[in-house]
C-alpha cells in the first residue's frame, strides 16, 4: 500500500508540475518587431517602444518574448524577415515605417499587426479607415506638416522662387508628401524641382544638382534620405541653402529646420497599442492614433550658424520653437 500511495503521489505532484509549465506558456506574448532601417527616427521610436513596454510590466523573458529583426532598407529582405515571423506565430507584430508595415500585412489576416510612423495609413493601403481598422492592423501614424514647414520657408525667405525635394519614389510615404508640397508650391507660384532616388548611393549626386540651382531643399520622412543625412546636410550647408526636413530627428542629424511631433511620444502610444492588443483588445477597437497636434518648431542651431541666416522675428518668439545644437 506504502509502495501504491508514493506511485500516486510521484503521480500526482507531475501532473501539477506540467499544469504548472502549461499556465506559466500561456502567460508568455510574443511580440515580433520589424524596423526598416537604422536612423535617428525609428531608433527612437523603437527605444521609446521598449521603455514604454517595460513601464507596462512586459519583462523579456520573463512574460513577454521579443522577436527584433532589421530590414537594413531593403524590401526583400523585409519580405524575408515577415516570412519569418510566421513561423514564430507572434501575438503581435509591430512594424517601424511604411515599407515594413506594408509587408507585415500580409500576415494580418491571421496576426494582429501595430504599425509605427506610417504618415499616410490609407494611401499604403494599410486601412480603408482610422476610427475602426478594418484589416486587422492599426498604429501610430507621424502625418508631416509639409504645409507649415514650408511656411516657415517662406518666413525665412519670402523670395523662395525654386524649391528642391528629394526623396524615394518607392516609399508610399513620401509620396504623400511630395504631392503635398507640389500642391503647395503651385499655390504659392514655386517652381519645385524633384530628384528621386532608390537607394543611399545615389543620393550625393542628387542632392548636389538640386543645391545647384536651388533657393531650398525639402525631404520629408523619407527613411532613404534619413539614413543619409550627413550626405545631404552637407551638400546644403556646402552650397548655403537652407535644408527643410520632415522630422525633429532629421534636424537633429543636421537638417536646418521642421515643424513637427515628437518622436518618442509616437513610440509611446505605439507600446500602448501592443498592449492593448496583448490583453485581448480588438484591433477594430483601436483606432489610429494620428500625431499632428503639441508640435514643436526644430531648428538646428549649428546648421543656422553655418548658414549665416537671421531668423525672423515670427519663428524668434514661436513658444514652441526647440533649438538643437
Amino acid at each position: 500500500m506504502n509502495k501504491i500511495f508514493k506511485g500516486l503521489l510521484a503521480s500526482v505532484l507531475a501532473m501539477a508540475l506540467l499544469v504548472g509549465c502549461g499556465e506559466k506558456n500561456t502567460e508568455m506574448k510574443k511580440v515580433a518587431v520589424i524596423q526598416l532601417v537604422e536612423h535617428t527616427s525609428l531608433n527612437t521610436i523603437k527605444s521609446a517602444f521598449d521603455e514604454r513596454m517595460a513601464e507596462l510590466g512586459y519583462e523579456d523573458g520573463k512574460n513577454v518574448q521579443y522577436i527584433f529583426k532589421n530590414a537594413q532598407g531593403d524590401n526583400n529582405t523585409a519580405a524575408s524577415i515577415i516570412q519569418e515571423f510566421k513561423g514564430e506565430n507572434p501575438d503581435v507584430i509591430m512594424a517601424i515605417a511604411t515599407p515594413v508595415a506594408q509587408s507585415a500585412a500580409t500576415l494580418a489576416k491571421d496576426i494582429p499587426v501595430v504599425f509605427a510612423a506610417v504618415s499616410d495609413p490609407i494611401g499604403a493601403k494599410l486601412t480603408f479607415q482610422l476610427d475602426k481598422p478594418d484589416k486587422n492592423i492599426t498604429g501610430t501614424s507621424d502625418e508631416i506638416q509639409v504645409e507649415l514647414i514650408l511656411d516657415k520657408a517662406l518666413e525665412v525667405n519670402p523670395n523662395l522662387k525654386k524649391l528642391g525635394v528629394i526623396y524615394n519614389k518607392g516609399e508610399a510615404n513620401s509620396i504623400t508628401n511630395i504631392n503635398k508640397a507640389k500642391v503647395y508650391c503651385d499655390g504659392k507660384g514655386i517652381v519645385m524641382e524633384e530628384a528621386t532616388v532608390t537607394n543611399v548611393n545615389e543620393i550625393q549626386s542628387a542632392v548636389d544638382v538640386l543645391s545647384s540651382k536651388c533657393d531650398a531643399i525639402f525631404a520629408p520622412n523619407d527613411n532613404t534620405v534619413a539614413s543619409a543625412m550627413n550626405v545631404v546636410s552637407s551638400a546644403c550647408t556646402k552650397a548655403k541653402i537652407p535644408l527643410y526636413v520632415g522630422a525633429d530627428s532629421m534636424v537633429q542629424d543636421g537638417g536646418f529646420l521642421s515643424v513637427g511631433i515628437n518622436y518618442e511620444n509616437l513610440g509611446r502610444e505605439t507600446a500602448d497599442m501592443v498592449d492593448k492588443v496583448l490583453k485581448g483588445t480588438s484591433v477594430s477597437d483601436i483606432p489610429v492614433k494620428v500625431f499632428k497636434e503639441d508640435l514643436n518648431v526644430y531648428v538646428n542651431e549649428k546648421v543656422l550658424k553655418e548658414l549665416g541666416i537671421n531668423l525672423p522675428e515670427s519663428i524668434k518668439n514661436d513658444k514652441a520653437l526647440s533649438m538643437m545644437k
